[in-house]
């Protein structure tokens, strides 16, 4: 796109709920998340956790692309879009008055909680958490988080290395780090047991279902009981939740193509006589 072309309107929706954005980390894909951000729009937008990584071991990374992001999130911020900032594990920071005063959060947000509830247009309430506080027992101790940090990064640093040697492969094939990335979850989330333990953590707060993110793995289902979705991440999915004017939810990729089916809202329930 030339500088004299001008972007479409964004597609609107009622409520955005994006995580793990990692502003600031090599893995962060801030030019992707930009041209999902210049496409969408929504009277809320949630930020569900990590959207900086405040923290990041190795090096920070940040270039223009960062810069349109929060430019443009304070612009709908001014314009008088909803934006609720999360804390997670790797932007913890911002539940200190220190954090919030970044220059990051300026103009994003005043209030930095780390759980909330949504309220959709068919009557149902979601919690929204970030999902570390259902991390394996080992996993919510500081120290581990770094160690899991520093490994990430060293996995991008390498992937970058060998990315020539995949293109030689073809153009779909995978780089080392997404499959030892890939091959991690799998070990770690083996039978979706943190996603028992986040509806379980809706059901106590009496909700109808969760909004996660943290675990890197994009989810939408009512498979146990309650509804359960996770955003993705903008490292390696790129995926994102949408809710539409009647409460649908809806997984979706970069393209804001659809993921799956839409889950649909509640159906209206009969009158009691």
């Amino acid at each position: 796109m030339t500088s004299g072309d001008t972007l479409p309107p964004p597609r609107r929706h009622r409520s955005l709920f994006l995580s793990d954005l990692h502003l600031g980390a090599p893995g962060c894909r801030a030019e992707a998340l930009l041209a999902f951000l210049q496409a969408n729009d929504a009277d809320t937008i949630y930020l569900v956790g990590d959207t900086f990584d405040l923290w990041d071991p190795l090096f920070t990374v940040w270039g223009a692309a960062h810069d349109r992001i929060l430019a443009l999130l304070r612009a709908r911020a001014a314009e008088g879009r909803r934006i609720l900032l999360l804390a997670g594990n790797h932007d913890r920071a911002l539940l200190t008055p220190a954090g919030r005063a970044r220059p990051e959060v300026a103009g994003l947000a005043t209030d930095v909680p780390r759980e909330l509830i949504h309220h959709a247009p068919d009557g149902r309430r979601y919690l929204v958490v970030h999902g570390d506080i259902c991390d394996l027992r080992p996993l919510r101790f500081h120290i581990c988080t770094r160690i899991g940090s520093r490994l990430d990064s060293f996995l991008r640093l390498l992937d970058r290395m060998l990315r020539p040697l995949r293109f030689r492969a073809g153009p779909g094939a995978q780089g080392p780090m997404e499959l030892a990335v890939a091959a991690l979850n799998a070990l770690l989330y083996r039978g979706r047991s943190h996603e028992a333990r986040l509806i379980r953590l809706a059901r106590d707060r009496g909700c109808d279902g969760v909004i996660s993110g943290h675990f890197h793995m994009a989810a939408l289902h009512d498979d146990l009981g309650l509804r359960y979705a996770n955003c993705g991440d903008w490292t390696d999915s790129c995926t994102a939740l949408t809710e539409d004017a009647a409460g649908r939810l809806c997984l979706v990729g970069m393209e804001t193509a659809p993921l799956g089916d839409p889950i649909p809202p509640l159906a209206p329930q009969p009158a009691p006589r």
